[in-house]
């Protein structure tokens, strides 16, 4: 397939409509988006492919929608929106055209669909509402904000807009695969890291990297502290217990919180030490080796506590 347009409909955009275009705008970069009700054009046709309008789901014939009575369900009976169905069908193509490699293209399309493109899908069939102080801070909120206001004059202002709300949920499209690609990347460092490490409690890593999602995954419970260079100096942090939230297996020592240089040089009796937050979860050293004798006291003191 290579459409001419790629056609959705006029009037106020939607993030489902945006994102679904970052897609096949990727895919098929020569072809014209035409944004129209008219029946000439949301009619299918072997020159175009037709989203978020058209009143059919069909994807032999180049029709994704999913406002029409029997619209498509996930295999959980949750709704689709037209970004869904698009990734559907066209989001492992896109991944590949941006160079992921094929080995991991099919865990990106399942994470990214879970993570990214099933929330955008319940937000636009009002299967979920956002709520709470940061729902007007979403995604799906933020694109719409970018429409013209009621009393826009000029009639371009539409397709203006919707230009540069394209543009930028591409950003944050891109940015979010990229970031996951990286985390796949990092797993196979990680976990020749904790191979290495073996039975200790401080993981050692080349560079800062994503290193939660290896070590569950892992199993490596034993874990307590992570030291990595960064910089000019060495970092060393705290494992968090999940996703959510801020809690971790072992806090950094109550006596250098919020101290530097000298201070905490005197507080932890480790030449080189130079920072520790406040919060306890992060501290950073000159050299190498300060930094793993931070992390050995701060491993002594967790297994005191218990």
């Amino acid at each position: 397939m290579s459409p001419d347009f790629l056609v959705t409909h006029s009037g106020g955009f939607h993030a489902d409509e945006l994102l679904s275009s970052v897609v096949l705008t990727r895919l098929f970069p020569q072809a014209r988006i035409v944004r129209s009700r008219a029946p000439e054009w949301i009619t299918p046709g072997a020159d175009r492919i037709i989203y978020d309008v058209g009143g059919a789901y069909d994807a032999d014939a180049g029709i994704f929608d999913h406002h029409q009575r029997g619209a498509p369900l996930r295999d959980d009976d949750q709704p689709y929106s037209s970004f869904g169905l698009v990734w559907k069908h066209f989001g492992r193509d896109y991944l590949a055209a941006i160079g992921l490699p094929e080995a991991h293209i099919e865990t990106l399309h399942a994470g990214f669909d879970t993570n990214f493109v099933l929330p955008v899908d319940l937000v636009d069939n009002g299967a979920v509402s956002p709520s709470g102080p940061l729902a007007g801070l979403t995604l799906p909120v933020l694109l719409e904000t970018l429409k013209p206001v009621f009393d826009e004059a000029d009639p371009e202002a539409e397709t203006r807009a919707f230009h540069t709300a394209l543009a930028i949920a591409r950003s944050f499209v891109e940015a979010r695969i990229t970031q996951s690609a990286a985390k796949l990347r990092a797993e196979g460092i990680v976990r020749q890291a904790i191979a290495d490490a073996g039975p200790r409690k401080i993981l050692e890593l080349p560079m800062g990297m994503p290193f939660r999602p290896a070590i569950v995954k892992a199993g490596a419970d034993h874990l307590l502290f992570v030291v990595h260079p960064r910089d000019k100096d060495w970092c060393l942090t705290t494992i968090r217990r999940s996703d959510d939230g801020f809690e971790v297996r072992a806090d950094l020592p109550a006596a250098w919180a919020g101290l530097t240089d000298a201070d905490l040089e005197t507080a932890s009796g480790v030449a080189g030490a130079s920072f520790c937050h406040n919060g306890r979860f992060i501290a950073a050293a000159k050299t190498r080796e300060a930094a793993m004798a931070l992390a050995e006291l701060a491993v002594r003191e967790a297994e005191a506590i218990g």
